[in-house]
């Protein structure tokens, strides 16, 4: 479904990404996972066509993306980023709604659609009418996720998606949305700094390091044959995360 061939960026002095070579496959929920500044959301960045490789490509469904498809390709494309990433001066179904709306959907093809999302997020409908600022974090999340939804996408792309939300309700839409992905069966590729929801939601996790990717495998993979000893010492310092998460499965 997406596949990065040599792929690197480069911000000024600093290399972001080294070649990379890495294949998303249909279908499957692929987890990348590292430090800060290790280049996860500059990888995310290549695969949604936010971010230009200065090297190598990145193809979509076959296609190299390019300046005259991109338009084209974001639109089979959902990105939910932390917090939502919502316009404060748009209510939720003005949100949620906004590209199919550009598109020129008809009134009762988006309504319809709104409908359908709402019932697979567990959004409440008497909610729709607020704008950002009046939703709580986790509604907020949910609105980001429909919008992401809208247009029937291909692959899901999160960027660090429940990071902002206080434990209790990280740990609710993570059980929601792992549901939602198996219901969906979407490819999924979703960033994160927290190795136990890596566990929870990936088919496979790849694990990043200065702008490299150290290892890609399950994390009894990642546990019981760390590619470098960098993989254990991550590990290691994120057993607290799992002791609160109920362990890895």
């Amino acid at each position: 479904m997406l596949n990065l061939e040599q792929a690197a960026k480069r911000f000024g002095e600093t290399q972001a990404l080294h070649p990379i070579d890495l294949t998303v496959t249909p279908g499957r929920t692929l987890v990348v996972i590292g430090p800060s500044g290790c280049g996860k959301s500059t990888l995310l960045g290549l695969m949604n066509g936010l971010v230009t490789p200065d090297q190598g490509r990145v193809t979509f469904d076959g296609v190299a993306l390019s300046a005259e498809n991109l338009t084209a390709m974001r639109r089979r494309m959902g990105y939910v980023i932390q917090d939502g990433g919502l316009f404060p001066h748009l209510t939720a179904a003005a949100n949620v709604t906004l590209m199919a709306r550009v598109l020129g959907w008809e009134r009762a093809r988006m309504a319809s659609r709104l409908e359908v999302l709402t019932g697979l997020t567990d959004f409440p409908a008497d909610a729709l009418a607020r704008f950002p600022g009046e939703l709580s974090g986790g509604q907020r999340q949910r609105v980001g996720l429909m919008r992401a939804l809208m247009l029937d996408p291909d692959v899901l792309l999160l960027d660090e998606p429940l990071g902002a939300l206080d434990p209790l309700i990280r740990f609710e839409l993570q059980t929601e949305l792992r549901d939602i992905f198996s219901r969906l069966a979407k490819t999924v590729v979703m960033v994160t700094h927290d190795l136990a929801e890596a566990a929870f939601f990936a088919d496979s996790i790849v694990l990043m390091r200065a702008g490299r990717i150290v290892q890609q495998g399950g994390i009894e993979d990642m546990s019981g044959s760390p590619a470098d000893p960098f993989v254990t010492r991550f590990i290691e310092a994120q057993r607290g995360h799992w002791a609160n998460a109920g362990g890895p499965p």
